[in-house]
């Protein structure tokens, strides 16, 4: 079996869970890993063991390009720097894995999609939700056209963000690129799009920064080109974390709630829960990008995702500087 060589550009906390998938493809071997900070090179070298401490260690992405020339890289750092690390991470020829999200500018978003194009390599985001059986699920539905078109979606997510990132990168503009809705929201606005397949025509937003530099509250209506509506509510300023998302269409709908099991309205008005069996099959994004390097998967976060998730922030954040002013998604 050709080995497949992966370098891991940055190695905080969520790295930690793409080593030890990677760990388990026999396909894969790991190239070099990368951060500017020697305590989480040391946390990842204490927590993989040989696995990580025998192959080479770098402060500077460029240099592992250069010396160990990886097949392919996973990206996870601080938002502002995935771009140019994605862009050099394909002109070196390598594949790349990005966390989300997966840039912080839709003109960014388009440069980088012409060099993927250009480069011909394989690119994946990180969203994880894309490889999960219920969300499978919601999308080959709506795609099908038995439920009618999506009339209105509401969305809820609530996390004790502001509090648990304190005085960390994620509440620095320069390196986050923004707030909660950039972070763990852009999880939300993607699976929004994703499954419904809907594109954002115009938004208008309220944002609160919670006397940090980032949004932490935000309070988004959209309005879809096919008419349809939509209200999502991030909420980083929470004493516990929890999520609601619903989705209507003509003759059926969707509930998905963290704290109960996945429901459907099916045409016949009957709300019940699909047996797992009939869900499409589930896999996690390592495993998926690895075997799309082999030509045997798409990708299933893929570029274009990147880009509808960042002109929908995009235009949120006009809207909520202007203190909510119907704002226009801008799009190619």
């Amino acid at each position: 079996m050709q080995k497949i060589r992966v370098g891991m550009i940055g190695v905080g906390g969520i790295a930690q869970g793409h080593i030890e998938r990677l760990a388990k493809l026999p396909e894969v071997e790991f190239a070099g890993v990368v951060d500017i900070s020697e305590q989480s090179l040391e946390r990842t070298r204490n927590k993989h063991g040989e696995l990580i401490a025998s192959i080479p260690h770098y402060d500077d992405y460029r240099l592992m390009l250069e010396k160990e020339k990886p097949d392919a890289v996973v990206i996870c750092t601080p938002h502002t720097l995935h771009f140019q690390q994605a862009i050099d991470s394909l002109d070196a020829g390598a594949h790349v894995l990005l966390e989300k999200p997966m840039v912080n500018r839709v003109v960014d978003a388009h440069s980088l999609i012409k060099k993927i194009d250009e480069t011909k390599k394989v690119v994946g985001l990180s969203y994880q939700r894309h490889t999960m059986p219920e969300f499978r699920y919601i999308k080959e539905q709506i795609a099908s056209g038995e439920f009618g078109q999506v009339q209105y979606i509401n969305a809820l997510q609530q996390q004790g963000w502001k509090k648990a990132t304190a005085g960390s990168w994620r509440q620095d503009p320069a390196l986050s690129g923004g707030g909660q809705i950039n972070d763990s929201g852009s999880h939300l606005l993607d699976i929004i799009l994703w499954t419904t397949g809907l594109a954002p025509d115009a938004v208008a937003a309220f944002m609160d920064n919670k006397g940090t530099p980032v949004d932490i509250n935000t309070a988004l209506t959209v309005r879809f080109t096919n008419g349809a509506q939509g209200t999502i509510s991030v909420v980083g300023d929470a004493a516990g974390w929890y999520e609601d998302i619903t989705i209507w269409c003509e003759r059926g709908t969707f509930y998905i709630r963290q704290a109960a099991p996945f429901q459907v309205q099916g045409t016949d008005g009957k709300t019940t829960t699909p047996d797992l069996k009939d869900l499409p099959e589930g896999t996690d994004v390592d495993k998926n990008f690895i075997r799309a390097i082999q030509g045997l998967e798409t990708v299933a976060g893929a570029p274009i995702d990147g880009l509808r998730t960042i002109e929908l922030t995009e235009a949120a954040w006009e809207s909520g500087a202007s203190g909510g002013k119907l704002t226009a998604v801008k799009r190619s």
